[in-house]
């Protein structure tokens, strides 16, 4: 057995790189591009203490019957912000919030005087549908006729102004 080794024949239409891009080449251009945000960044910063010295020089004289203030402005002392008309701006929102959703949802589930003086009561929001289910909406008397005073019929009594059911006639 022979060791040579069999090369393919040279195809010259077929062609490689016979060089890669050099890892100085990269390495420069890392070094160009540092430079140059390092360069941009000292430009806008004495951009902006430039253009701050400038607007400070142009500010107008403060008035002379003003006196400087000492106290922060940031922090308001509790008694200070009853001062302010309502309504006023929301301290933590999320227990204000937790707090009305649940005054809502104790309105909604108890008993209680809507006003006392008419005689008007508030009942639970299921207690009220349980009443609808089973006796329905009230409604009204068609125009032109008189309410009807309180009936007996075989349903038991009916309050005023409930319209009845005519029996035996289709509609």
């Amino acid at each position: 057995m022979s060791e040579e080794i069999k090369h393919q024949a040279h195809n010259p239409q077929a062609e490689f790189e016979h060089q890669d891009l050099s890892p100085s080449g990269v390495y420069a251009f890392l070094v160009g591009l540092a430079v140059a945000g390092i360069l941009v960044a000292f430009v806008l910063w004495g951009l902006y203490h430039f253009m701050n010295r400038y607007e400070s020089n142009r500010q107008p004289a403060q008035n002379p019957l003003v006196q400087p203030s000492t106290t922060e402005t940031r922090q308001v002392p509790p008694q200070t912000v009853l001062k302010f008309p309502e309504p006023r701006l929301e301290t933590n929102e999320r227990t204000e919030i937790n707090d009305f959703q649940l005054k809502e949802e104790d309105t909604l589930n108890s008993y209680g005087w809507v006003d006392q003086k008419s005689g008007v009561v508030r009942i639970p929001i299921d207690r009220a549908m349980q009443l609808i289910a089973q006796q329905g909406l009230p409604t009204t008397p068609k125009v032109g006729t008189e309410p009807q005073a309180e009936s007996q019929s075989a349903d038991g009594p009916q309050p005023a102004g409930v319209s009845q059911p005519v029996k035996g006639v289709v509609r």
